[in-house]
Order: structure tokens, then C-alpha cells, then sequence
């Protein structure tokens, strides 16, 4: 699967969350569109960097190969030399596979998308049009005041599409309400798609339901036929696993309640992995978990009682820079202090440290040097050099250009026995994805330490801190990884579901959330 995104952005990794979202982080460390977690979550295939692209990488690239010389002097134009680049670009992401599903972003009419419809196009025209086939997503919508369907943008679309030489074989027509029989005729005739092809994409209150809903509409017939893959497809697709997930979400039998303490929460897809991460620790043991947006600088107005009360489990994610970053550390002291279920991730296993270190072992003034260079007690710093995965050896410094001084991608880390950590993952040495600048201070780390901090997990050169919890607290891990990476709906992720499960039984033990739903089924 493979994404292209019109935008001129070189990558999502400096764009802000509040506009496009997450960044999504592949084991090769690249950052993607958040689609590819969606990508990846669903399918269970793992992505790379090759499966997501930019106008801004398309022009990086030819430009670098004009400088070079490549082109000889030739005049560098969008056709042929931006669209060949569009086309390699896909083969490379797709070779070795049996068939590569290409999505385009943006609206038909776009200028910035142009280049990209015109290489597809030139694919169809170069390999034949039973080896690649058009699937339009178009937007059916639905007007309450006159209580009707309205078809016309999809027209409309399609009329785009077909002028650029693009005919589309199948139609994906998203709407609120299912599509009549009726409409369908109609835009059928209008858009010379075969009926069976205007398939109805309506709203679901799950996910997950989705691809149950297009198999029933035949959709995987389509392009079984289309793509002339009979002989090579033995059976009809099982979707017992999906039905699964869909039953556990559909027939909980309890449920929790999670805040999580976050910047950008008035863009929910600013946190789109960690959300889905959390349903799915919820639906490995058939819980239903309600999510509670909370802005971190609420808790350092109105303080950590007012805001954080009542719930389950609080879970700190991911960020950057020092707005709301005191509500972040206020978070994991409540949680810490009032026994409650606590996760943080990245920037969140940062505030738990900076927490404990104020708060526990005495540092007054402890804080990170993203924050405060002037701090007294830097137990968060910026380390200048580290090995990668492959043993190269990577370097930044303050002045580095935000996109490339991240620790970034898969690496792995050897879990310490008998912690938390270890009987969650049951391994001794796991991978996890990671996308940040600032790292435990090691020069803390005998000190915080000393005074009851359990560092659960490190770099395999024993020169990162990775994973910290507290062994005298119900629940109480933070991580430098980002684990929700790699959550899917059909296996989840062991921390997520232990972090579920610890809120599930402070919930039945509170006489809150948890055991509800149990005791109603019973």
C-alpha cells in the first residue's frame, strides 16, 4: 500500500499536528502520512519509507538529478521528468509484490495533484488496462433540509477525471446513509460505471466494520475480475479475524475510562495512533474505552484534582516544546501519588522523569534542556551521538535542522527481569519505533535510581534509557518508544493491554467504570 500526498512538504515530520495530524513512524524511520498507520493497522503488512511520497520528495529528487547532470542539459518539465519520477517511485515501492494498492490525496481539480493523475494515467496507457484499474472515492452528500442524496459532486468529480483521460472502474461513494438503488442507476449512467461498480461507503459507527461492509457489496470480486486474478485467487477472503474484532467491539462486556493528557487534543488525529492503540488494548479483553480528551494546560489552571478526577487510567503521549508541558509533569505526580494507572510515551516518560526527580528524589528545578538550558538538575538533555540499528554512528547538535535530528525508526532494547515491563512483553529483547530529540540524562540515572526509580529498560550499548516504571505503584510505566506504532486491532500491543487491564481493575476497584458493563451483560 502506498500513499501520495500533493503537498510540497518534503515529509509530515515539521508540519504542524494541529493541520495534518499525526506523524506516522515506519521501522526504517521514516515520517509518513498518518494514513500508513491505518495502512498498517489494517492490512498487518510493514510499511517503509518507500510507501509514502511528496510532491516535495518528487521535485528534492529530480532537482538533485538535474544538478548531477542526469538529464544532460535537457529542459527538466513536469511531463516527462516530474511524471517518470511519480512512476518510478511507485515501482520501487510496489516490486515484488502481486498487486500495490496507490492511493492520491487531495481533491480531482487540484492543481497540486495534477502531475500525479497524469502518471497514472501514462501506468494504465504503458502496461495495459488489465493491469491497473481506477477506484474513485467520491462524496455523496447528504442534505437534511431536503431530506435527499445529492449526486452532483460525484458527477461533477468524474467529469474532472474523464477530461484528464482518466476513466474511472469503480466508484467508492461516501455518504452518511447507504446509497438507494435508485442513485446508484443514476450515477452509473452519468459516469459510465457499471452499476455493480457504484459501491456505497457509508458511515460506520466502527472502523472496523468497513471492509465486512465492502466484501458484502463485492467489491474484492471487482477487482479479482478486473485485474483478470481469478486463477490466482483459491477461495473466498476469510474474514474471521475482522469478524472477531468487530464482535469484541460490537459486545463488550466492561468498560474504562482514559484521559489522555495531551497539546494538541483539538485535533484528535494529532494522537490517531495512540486513540487506536488504546481501543485495542480494550478489545483484546472485550473493553470498551472511553477516551477523555484533556488539555495539559488545563491541569497547571485549574490543577491536577479538578481535571483528572474520576478516572481510570491517565496516559501521557508524545510532544514537543515547553507549552503545557508543567500540566504533563502535574499529571504523572496525581497519577503517581493517587495510585492510578499511568502510561507515558515520549514526551510523556520525559514529564514522569522530570516528575520524579522534583517530587521524589529532591531535585528541585529538575527539568528537560528542551525547556529550561539553565536548569539546576538537566535530567532530560540532548545527546549529541548515537549508534543506529545498522551500527552506524548519527550526530546532532542544537543548531541541526529539525528534520533530520530525531531519533528515528526501529531499534531495539533489552528488557530487565523481573520488572513490569518484562512479564507484559514476556521478551528479553524487543523493537519498538521512535521519533524524539531529548533522552534521559545519564549522569541521573544512580541518583533516580536511589531513590526508587526502575529503569526497566535500555539500548542494547546500555547507553539509552528506554522504559522506567515504579515497583511500588499499581501501574505506572513510561516508555521513550512509541508503542502505538505498532498496535494492530487483531493482536493489539502488550503494554496497551496491560495499561487497559491495570484501569479495568482500579475501575472495579473504585466501584467506577470498570465491571459495569459485566455485572449489566450478567
Amino acid at each position: 500500500m502506498m500513499k501520495l500526498d500533493p503537498y510540497i512538504n518534503v515529509d509530515p515530520g515539521t508540519m504542524s499536528p494541529f493541520q495534518h495530524g499525526e506523524v506516522y513512524v515506519t521501522d526504517d524511520g521514516a515520517e509518513t502520512d498518518l494514513d500508513l498507520g491505518h495502512y498498517e493497522r489494517f492490512v498487518n503488512v510493514r510499511l517503509s519509507g518507500k510507501n509514502s511520497i511528496t510532491t516535495g520528495k518528487i521535485y528534492e529528487s529530480v532537482i538533485a538529478k538535474e544538478r548531477r547532470g542526469d538529464y544532460l542539459g535537457a529542459t527538466v518539465q513536469v511531463i516527462p521528468h516530474i511524471t517518470d519520477e511519480i512512476k518510478r517511485c511507485i515501482d520501487a515501492a510496489t516490486q515484488g509484490f502481486d498487486l500495490g494498492l496507490v492511493e492520491i490525496g487531495g481533491t480531482v481539480g487540484d492543481i497540486e495533484s495534477l502531475p500525479f493523475l497524469e502518471a497514472i494515467r501514462q501506468i494504465r496507457t504503458d502496461r495495459g488496462a488489465e493491469k491497473a484499474m481506477f477506484i474513485h472515492l467520491t462524496l455523496v452528500p447528504w442534505i437534511a433540509a431536503a431530506g435527499e442524496l445529492k449526486t452532483k459532486p460525484t458527477q461533477h468529480s468524474v467529469k474532472e477525471l474523464r477530461s484528464i483521460g482518466i476513466q474511472p472502474d469503480v466508484l467508492l461513494c461516501r455518504s452518511e446513509q447507504p446509497l438507494p438503488d435508485s442513485e446508484r442507476r443514476k450515477i452509473a449512467s452519468f459516469t459510465n460505471v457499471s452499476e455493480k461498480a457504484v459501491i456505497s461507503v457509508v458511515d460506520m459507527d466502527n472502523i472496523h466494520k468497513i471492509p465486512l461492509w465492502l466484501d458484502a457489496q463485492g467489491l474484492d470480486d471487482l477487482v479479482v475480475e478486473r485485474l483478470r486474478l481469478a486463477d490466482r485467487v483459491t477461495e473466498r477472503a476469510d474474514l474471521t479475524e475482522w469478524l472477531d474484532v468487530v464482535d469484541a467491539a460490537e459486545n463488550p462486556v466492561d468498560e474504562v475510562t482514559i484521559g489522555v493528557v495531551g497539546k494538541y487534543v483539538d485535533h484528535k488525529d494529532a494522537y490517531k495512533s495512540v486513540a487506536e492503540a488504546l481501543r485495542h488494548g480494550g478489545l483484546r479483553q472485550r473493553t470498551r474505552v472511553n477516551l477523555e480528551w484533556i488539555e495539559s494546560q488545563d491541569i497547571e489552571r485549574d490543577g491536577a484534582e479538578s481535571v483528572l478526577g474520576g478516572l481510570d487510567g491517565i496516559l501521557v503521549p508524545g510532544g514537543f516544546g515547553d507549552r503545557g508541558f508543567e500540566g504533563k509533569v502535574l499529571a504523572s505526580k496525581y497519577a503517581r501519588e493517587q495510585g492510578i494507572p499511568y502510561f507515558g510515551i515520549c514526551y510523556g516518560m520525559q514529564a514522569a522523569v522530570v516528575d520524579f526527580a522534583r517530587h521524589v528524589a529532591g531535585l528541585e528545578g529538575a527539568n528537560s534542556t528542551e525547556n529550561d538550558r539553565q536548569s539546576p538538575h538537566p535530567v532530560i538533555g540532548l545527546i549529541t551521538e548515537w549508534r543506529t540499528t545498522s551500527g552506524e554512528i548519527e550526530r546532532r547538535s542544537e543548531d541541526s535542522d529539525m528534520g533530520g535530528t530525531m531519533r528515528l525508526g526501529l531499534q531495539e532494547q533489552r528488557i530487565k527481569p523481573g520488572t513490569r515491563a518484562h512479564a507484559l512483553y514476556g521478551q528479553d529483547v524487543v523493537a519498538e519505533r521512535h521519533r524524539h530529540r531529548y533522552e534521559f540524562n545519564n549522569r541521573y540515572r544512580t541518583q533516580l535510581e536511589d531513590a526508587g526509580l526502575v529503569v526497566s529498560a535500555k539500548s542494547l550499548d546500555d547507553l539509552l534509557v528506554e522504559m522506567v516504571e515504579l515497583p511500588d505503584h499499581p501501574w505506572f510505566i513510561a516508555c521513550q518508544a512509541h508503542p502505538e506504532f505498532q498496535s494492530t486491532p487483531r493482536s493489539g500491543h502488550p503494554l496497551f493491554i496491560g495499561f487497559v487491564r491495570a484501569a479495568r481493575e482500579r475501575g472495579a476497584g473504585e466501584g467506577q467504570a470498570g465491571g459495569k458493563l459485566k455485572e449489566a451483560t450478567a
